[in-house]
């Protein structure tokens, strides 16, 4: 790839610093993060980055709120990128629960502000980057497709969908360059702890319990596909460099990334305890009857991709191993609060 320039919203969260990494290690293209630096914003994440201290003379660093619109200043400073991956969000379903307007704020109006800036600048690709929450809960054998229906089941899912009709109206109305994106269960190095895989970490090696959400029987767990986040990157590099962008036809434009396999939470924990060496101690709570927002499954078709090209890697049981042991040799990414 030629020589360009990306702006990476949310750039030192967990997704977002491994798009930086990907972008460092695959391109030779310069990086601008804007970032609030938040409970998911961690520039120690950068740092921990393997190629960082050889290749941070290409990453740029620049404050700022989203729910804030972009000033003169910033505008400045961006005013020659090529390419914007909208990847800031909140993002944790708890939270949605107890401040939806929280996350109305930062996830509608934050892409409002970002994609209004977008229209004084000459950008080559948009990305705003969704979620598979945005369809709802996927009853079993269901995988849903790029432009079916929203059915959010959370205020999470709904701001995420509301930042996504936005950016469909932004391509509509201004014609900006832009694709969606919606992506499934993302895991890997750095993770907050309080998300699934490394909560099971922890809680293994502590011994403690822990409650695998599952049906009103409370013996089917509920499933998801996951995926690393290196394998998104890499699927957003493609997507950037190769794909269509919304041309308000509603069938261009949208893209899903799927893992290569889905898991239950209950066949997951006990792969992350026999990966530790310790033994799983679980309980089945009927979460999503006790408390409202949380679905069971969650299911994307990946076809799309594959059909314009993208190849998935067949080897999440090694990645997950492989992940598993890095949070085992770097325990402080476990032990955040």
């Amino acid at each position: 790839m030629t020589n360009k320039s990306i702006l990476i919203t949310g750039g030192a969260g967990f997704v977002g610093h491994h798009l930086v990494e990907g972008i460092l290690k695959k391109t030779d293209w310069d990086i601008i993060i804007l970032d609030r630096l938040d409970i998911s914003g961690n520039l120690e994440r950068l740092r921990d980055i393997e190629i960082w201290e050889k290749e941070q003379n290409r990453v740029k660093f620049i404050w700022h709120d989203l729910k804030s619109p972009l000033n003169q200043f910033i505008l400045k400073e961006i005013k020659d990128i090529n390419y914007l991956w909208h990847v800031a969000a909140s993002s944790h379903v708890d939270r949605s629960i107890e401040d939806p307007l929280l996350f109305a704020a930062d996830n509608v109006l934050g892409t409002t502000n970002i994609l209004n800036a977008t229209r004084e600048l000459n950008l080559e690709k948009i990305v705003y980057f969704s979620t598979d929450e945005v369809f709802g809960p996927a009853p079993e054998n269901v995988y849903y497709k790029e432009w079916d229906r929203y059915n959010s089941g959370n205020p999470y899912a709904a701001s995420k969908a509301g930042g996504e009709e936005m950016a469909v109206a932004f391509a509509n109305t201004y014609k900006l360059p832009i694709i969606v994106t919606h992506t499934m269960n993302i895991f890997g190095e750095r993770q907050h702890p309080e998300k699934f895989i490394p909560l099971v970490i922890n809680k293994v090696l502590k011994g403690e319990k822990i409650t695998i959400h599952s049906d009103k029987t409370k013996t089917q767990a509920g499933s998801r596909f996951y995926i690393h986040a290196r394998n998104v990157c890499e699927a957003l590099l493609f997507l950037t460099e190769k794909a269509d962008c919304l041309d308000g036809s509603g069938k261009i434009g949208k893209y899903n990334i799927v893992g290569d396999k889905e898991i239950d939470n209950l066949a997951l924990a006990q792969f992350i305890s026999t990966v530790v060496g310790k033994p799983l101690n679980y309980e089945m709570i009927d979460f999503h009857s006790s408390r409202p927002g949380h679905d069971l499954r969650y299911s994307l078709d990946g076809a799309l991709l594959k059909e314009i090209g993208f190849s998935y890697p067949k080897d999440f049981e090694r990645t997950l191993e492989k992940t598993i042991k890095w949070y085992l040799d770097n325990p402080r990414w476990l032990n955040l609060n």
